[in-house]
């Protein structure tokens, strides 16, 4: 395959597009012709179209430009086809908006409108946030539905049906009013969340794609801070993903090997990350409107404290954890907090704790409570069930090097057992 500038493939440059790119293509295309799923098939065919014209005849200087322009002769030559059933002035209308397009050598980023019109009331909510993830950041359906627990063939249809409500309800795709932001944005937010979270994943960032998707989840909460200044869970949201992805170079040792989060080294932290995090939480706390991003960037924060005063700050982690169940009931929450509550109160108290969530059948396949219950097992010479919450907690892992170090856990109780 003939190299592009810099000695890059063809094939290479257009995934780099996509990675970049795919999402803002299109929300400009959808944004003029009113239908997501005719997008999203339009580009589609233009990236293929790339894969077999770039090697030949070398890369666009603008490979945005070409894709653009290559989706919106797709798509005319769709509308052309069916125009029997296309009423003619319609058809007319939508050539004029695409053709008016194919000129801007610059692409306007037009994601955050295409993020709140999938957010719109018409949608139903538990299919908004999905929705945002494959239309905005080109998420597949099989990956999206492992991230919502459900199969991938019924979040296929669901997304289906959810694009279908926006071309027929004509659901602008742009930013609305102010007035109607605040009601959409906690699945916005959401959204925003679940895409990173799907980075993070890549602890050592050697996954591009999903690198980029951290990448990408922060630039859009950036982009709902400036546009609601004033939104604490905005502010919330991105001052937990700063947090969060500042001990990214901390998460891996070079052998990429798992370091826990008590045993990083904090040198490695990025400081002007977790220093932007703390002003944005400082901002948020002004307003006196707690929510639940906030809750979860000041637990970040209390942890984050290690590298001022030496330690984490447990009680304060432990009252945060209280007041984000509080609002949330969520599990994740309270086995966090039993892991809290170990550092505080010692392994008795936090098995105590752990066993009041025991039961919730939402933990049953949630790997982190099997590693919580094995480690806190492990902590009280409980060696047999320790032993099996850890072959749990291995079956569920996916990332190797989290697999390796339950494993040198568990080990530990066997070789204690021998002395």
């Amino acid at each position: 395959m003939s190299p592009c500038e810099g000695g890059v493939s063809a094939r290479d440059l257009a995934e780099q597009v996509a990675r970049h790119s795919y999402g803002k293509l299109v929300a400009f295309l959808a944004a003029r012709i009113r239908d997501v799923a005719a997008a999203e098939d339009a580009l589609s065919e233009a990236f293929a179209a790339a894969l077999a014209d770039w090697p030949r005849n070398g890369c666009p200087q603008n490979p945005e430009a070409w894709l653009m322009t290559v989706a919106r002769r797709k798509f005319l030559d769709a509308v052309r086809s069916t125009q029997r059933e296309t009423p003619s002035d319609e058809m007319e209308e939508l050539a004029a908006a695409v053709e008016s397009s194919a000129s801007a050598a610059e692409i306007p980023d037009r994601r955050l409108g295409l993020m709140f019109a999938c957010a719109h009331p018409a949608i139903d909510a538990p299919i908004r946030a999905p929705l945002m993830l494959q239309a905005v950041l080109g998420l597949d359906a099989a990956r999206i539905a492992s991230a919502f627990l459900i199969s991938p063939a019924t979040m296929g249809q669901r997304l289906v049906r959810a694009k279908t409500k926006i071309r027929h309800a004509c659901i602008p795709l742009e930013i609305p009013e102010h007035s109607q932001l605040r009601p959409r944005l906690d699945a916005v937010l959401n959204a925003i969340y679940a895409a990173f979270a799907e980075g993070w994943i890549d602890a050592a960032g050697t996954d591009v794609a999903r690198r980029d998707l951290a990448e990408e989840a922060i630039y859009l909460g950036r982009v709902i801070t400036d546009l609601l200044p004033d939104e604490p869970e905005g502010l919330g949201l991105l001052a937990l993903m700063l947090h969060a992805e500042a001990r990214r170079p901390a998460r891996r040792t070079t052998a990429g090997d798992y370091v826990p989060l008590a045993q990083q080294d904090i040198s490695l932290w990025n400081a002007d990350m977790i220093a932007e995090a703390e002003s944005l939480l400082k901002r948020a706390s002004a307003f006196n409107v707690v929510g639940r991003y906030q809750l979860e960037a000041a637990i970040q924060s209390a942890h984050a404290a290690r590298a001022r005063i030496g330690k984490s700050d447990w009680a304060a982690i432990i009252q945060l954890y209280d007041a984000l169940i509080s609002i949330g009931n969520s599990p994740v929450a309270a086995v966090n907090r039993s892991l809290a509550i170990a550092e505080l109160r010692g392994p008795h108290e936090a098995l105590k704790d752990l066993d009041k969530v025991a039961a919730d059948p939402r933990l049953a396949e949630y790997q982190p409570y099997w590693a919580a219950r094995a480690e806190l097992l492990a902590r009280v010479d409980a060696g047999d069930q320790a032993r099996h919450a850890y072959a749990v907690a291995i079956g569920l892992e996916r990332d190797p090097s989290v697999r390796r170090f339950l494993e040198q856990r568990r080990d530990l109780i066997d070789a204690d057992s021998r002395v």
